[in-house]
């Protein structure tokens, strides 16, 4: 087996998340405390109480799923007993700290004290809104210029996210329907126009913190949602890419062709979910359809497996085990 370990990005984070995780494993119980100390906030009240308006905001949000995407991780080498490794690690957006960190390039404390700096820039320096669009980048890149918005991510060739000021979005929606009536886009609920020039001074506010943190050459190799590609093993390298990554596009497209084409067998995806229901067995995982849309049609055999909740993590784990 070739396995990538993936991990998600803002927008898969909801009430209740780990309550399963922190009330079945000591382990998580355990990260989660040691992340209220590094924070110097209850992390562990906001993700299983809320309120789900602050569990929203940026400075909430990335440390909350970066804490829940590495608890399941924890467990999952707990169940595991470390036997299944990764051979490539990889993460969309805020995922991709969490992507270092289980490739050895970040520690936890780390990790978490930049992701909660990087929320704080994004959500208090950042700027405009976000639209996907369901049609490929050659289509929304030359209308999205015409109306003062950029391009934030690549999901796949038909799932493409713009973003901007919120009536350039308006704008860009009407000309968008103009050309393709049948195609509608989702406004996407964030602080700003995340991976755009919207945040350009975000991440220069953000730079010294990053220039300061200890970072390792990673053990495995880790996407680059930047490049779309593998990171350079140079953590000086890394810290660059990681800086152009909050105001360039999000390459997934280009991160999972370049996972196929490494020869991955089976991807598991660790932490976060999504949907309406309350508890953490209710919820899907993240990244699972845009993985297996970007397998359709093409030569390339892929197991996908979640471990998002204590339920999944068991299944995925005695799967892999056995």
């Amino acid at each position: 087996m070739q396995i990538m370990f993936v991990f998600p990005g803002q927008g898969s984070q909801y009430v209740g998340m780990g309550s399963d995780l922190i009330r079945d494993f000591p382990t998580a119980q355990r990260l989660y405390e040691q992340a209220n100390a590094i924070l110097g906030y209850d992390l562990v009240r906001l993700c299983l109480e809320g309120p789900e308006e602050e569990l929203k905001l940026t400075r909430h949000t990335q440390p909350a799923l970066l804490v829940h995407s590495l608890a399941c991780l924890d467990v999952f080498h707990e169940l595991t007993a470390r036997s299944v490794q990764p051979v490539l690690t990889g993460g969309h957006s805020l995922g991709e700290y969490c992507a270092l960190v289980a490739a050895g390039a970040l520690d936890f404390a780390t990790a978490l004290r930049l992701v909660q700096k990087r929320g704080e820039c994004m959500g208090t320096h950042g700027d405009g809104e976000m639209l996907a669009f369901p049609l490929h980048l050659d289509n929304v890149r030359p209308l999205a210029e015409q109306h003062y918005c950029a391009i934030a991510a690549c999901n796949l060739p038909d799932q493409t996210v713009a973003g901007g000021r919120g009536e350039d979005l308006d704008r860009l929606a009407e000309a968008a329907h103009q050309h393709f009536p049948r195609k509608r886009p989702t406004r996407l609920k964030t602080e700003g126009a995340f991976h755009t020039f919207y945040m350009i001074a975000a991440a220069l506010h953000y730079r010294p913190t990053l220039d300061a943190a200890g970072m390792s050459a990673p053990a495995i190799r880790v996407l680059s949602n930047y490049t779309g590609t593998h990171h350079d093993p140079d953590p000086a390298t890394i810290k660059t890419r990681l800086f152009y990554q909050l105001f360039h596009p999000v390459n997934w497209l280009g991160n999972l062709e370049t996972a196929f084409h490494d020869g991955i067998t089976h991807i598991i995806e660790f932490g976060g979910g999504l949907g309406s229901g309350p508890t953490p067995e209710d919820k899907r995982p993240n990244l699972e359809g845009m993985i297996k849309k970007a397998l359709r049609g093409s030569d390339f055999n892929v197991h996908y497996h979640a471990a998002i909740n204590s339920q999944t993590l068991r299944e995925t784990a005695g799967a892999l085990r056995s």
